[in-house]
């Protein structure tokens, strides 16, 4: 796992970088003696503000360049990067007295049992087709479309989405594997619109716009 905070701060080159191993699980190094291909099998999580100061939105505590700030500190982060991404989600500021609370959210034992069940799932599921992924992010090519096949009415509402976020084709591929795993967290064989619409809004975060910010 590679966890990146405050992922504009990054230089460019090297968040480009990340492109061909997050793609295909490997890294070619060339150099003039020698071409060299690494196993670079990752999963990457990143976190960062809506922009440097970080509080776009708040009239109290904002500067005074928003909303460009944000065009121009989201910009940072590529098209074709941010499209590597299975989900990207606008995490709300939590007020403090909130975060003081005692109260708690799902057990994590509860939900470690879940995903274990998941990943149980999906191995079952690739030995019998004699696949040689191990998760559902690791579907490639033709397995993607001949494993994820929503119901009509997901694949209704996948097409239309499509359309309307101008998705790419990595970015369907994307919302398929999300969604058949989201489907497997709930222990369902099929992938229906409930599945699709979840793992789509994970898909629209709009970079550079305040309100999605």
């Amino acid at each position: 796992m590679l966890f990146l905070d405050e992922l504009p701060e990054f230089p460019r080159a090297v968040l480009e970088s990340l492109r061909q191993p997050l793609e295909t699980g490997k890294i070619s190094v060339a150099r003039a003696a020698a071409h060299v291909t690494y196993p670079s099998r990752f999963q990457l999580i990143a976190a960062m503000n809506p922009c440097r100061c970080g509080y776009l939105g708040d009239a109290a505590r904002g500067c005074a360049k928003a909303p460009k700030c944000a065009s121009d500190y989201q910009g940072k982060i590529s098209g074709p990067l941010f499209d590597r991404f299975d989900m990207a989600i606008d995490v709300a500021e939590v007020p403090t007295l909130d975060m003081l609370s005692q109260s708690g959210g799902e057990d994590s034992a509860v939900v470690a049992s879940r995903v274990a069940a998941a990943r149980q799932r999906q191995r079952t599921r690739f030995e019998k087709l004699r696949l040689e992924a191990r998760t559902n992010s690791q579907l490639a090519g033709d397995a993607v479309h001949q494993l994820v096949q929503p119901d009509d009415k997901g694949k209704a509402l996948l097409e239309n989405a499509t359309q309307q976020l101008r998705l790419s084709m990595r970015g369907y591929a994307r919302v398929l594997k999300v969604a058949r795993t989201i489907a497997d967290l709930a222990a369902s064989e099929q992938v229906g619109a409930a599945h699709i619409g979840e793992a789509l809004s994970y898909r629209q975060l709009n970079l550079g716009q305040q309100d999605a910010a």
